[in-house]
């Protein structure tokens, strides 16, 4: 029973989603023992879902593995590959397969949704006692889940809000970015992927409050937020940073496959009708990250970016780089609060 709760008391001080998700697998492997334990989510559009390993560990394993973020969905398992776990998902509700192994999946619930699926295998079946400890886990489990959510989320789209950018951006750029200096004192990404930091306006938005009212104006925010979720991958990082502004950060390797991605989002929103309101447009500036910037300088280059669009048409995707290129806009440097040409 100690070492249960020492678990638990070491799953509630994570608030990295990673490291929250590996406590709770290390948990039930430590106290149960099983063959294998681990926490796996939906995720991929509807029709086409896949299961993404999010902590995974086996019997003499020192310690749980994931499936990498940035995996090929198309690699990853289909929801139906895994009928047990599908169902679990599906009805929320406890499914257990099989005799000698048996597979036990647990839901992971939010007051929302179910959210994922705790399996374990186990070289008998689980006793009553055992089923409901992990049971115990995995309520805990989804209730710090919701905590997180409260916290790191805008309560009306559900996309990460701004207090949770500055510090997610520093953690990702350092895991994503090179450290090599290139030639002109920058560092460089490295040949892998690179970060790519888009701010997303809605074009007119103050008239689309102003003519529809502001319950209109949420609808469009929010049906905007699932556009941006079916546009980009289900590890690309979006962010609602108040009014009609969203900030996109992703991982690409060159310049134009960012500028696709961005570009194919603006015209799914163009295309879009919104109900009462029809169509609305989006402009984008984007910009590229490296490990010298801080959030607020990135910010800056994306959104001159964002500011060149909204002054030259709108609707429309423009990078940084190619703007300073090409001398449509100059390069400055951010120093604390100061703004150096």
């Amino acid at each position: 029973m100690t070492q249960l709760i020492n678990h638990l008391a070491e799953i509630t001080g994570f608030r990295d989603r990673d490291q929250l998700d590996a406590s709770v697998v290390r948990a039930v492997h430590d106290v149960l023992r099983p063959l294998s334990v681990g926490i796996y989510r939906c995720v991929g559009e509807v029709g086409g879902e896949r299961w993404l390993t999010r902590a995974r560990i086996g019997f003499d394993d020192l310690a749980a593995t994931a499936d990498p973020l940035s995996t090929d969905i198309f690699a990853l398992p289909e929801l139906r590959s895994v009928p047990a776990r599908r169902q679990c998902l599906l009805t929320g509700e406890v499914v257990v397969a099989g005799k000698v192994p048996q597979t036990s999946c647990f839901p992971i619930a939010t007051e929302k949704e179910v959210v994922g699926v705790l399996e374990m295998q186990t070289a008998r079946p689980l006793g009553a006692s055992d089923r409901a400890m992990v049971r115990t886990i995995v309520r805990i489990y989804g209730n710090f889940h919701d905590l997180l959510d409260h916290s790191e989320r805008d309560p009306l789209t559900g996309l990460l809000n701004r207090q949770t950018f500055n510090s997610a951006l520093m953690t990702r750029a350092k895991k994503v970015v090179g450290s090599d200096v290139a030639e002109s004192g920058r560092r460089a990404p490295s040949a892998a992927a690179a970060l790519w930091l888009g701010v997303v306006d809605i074009d007119h938005f103050k008239r689309v409050n102003d003519t529809y009212g502001h319950p209109i104006g949420d609808e469009v925010l929010l049906l905007l937020s699932r556009l941006l979720r079916s546009s980009f991958r289900h590890f690309d990082r979006l962010y609602r940073f108040g009014g009609e502004e969203f900030v996109v950060v992703l991982d690409c390797v060159a310049a134009d496959q960012a500028s696709l991605a961005f570009e194919r989002m603006r015209a799914s929103v163009e295309r879009f009708e919104f109900p009462q309101v029809g169509r609305v447009t989006v402009s984008v500036g984007f910009t590229l990250t490296d490990v010298s910037d801080t959030p607020s300088s990135a910010f800056a280059r994306a959104d001159k970016a964002l500011y060149y669009v909204k002054e030259h048409g709108r609707n429309q995707v423009a990078q940084f780089e190619n703007l300073v290129r090409g001398g449509e806009i100059v390069e400055t440097h951010i120093v604390g609060d100061v703004e150096l040409f």
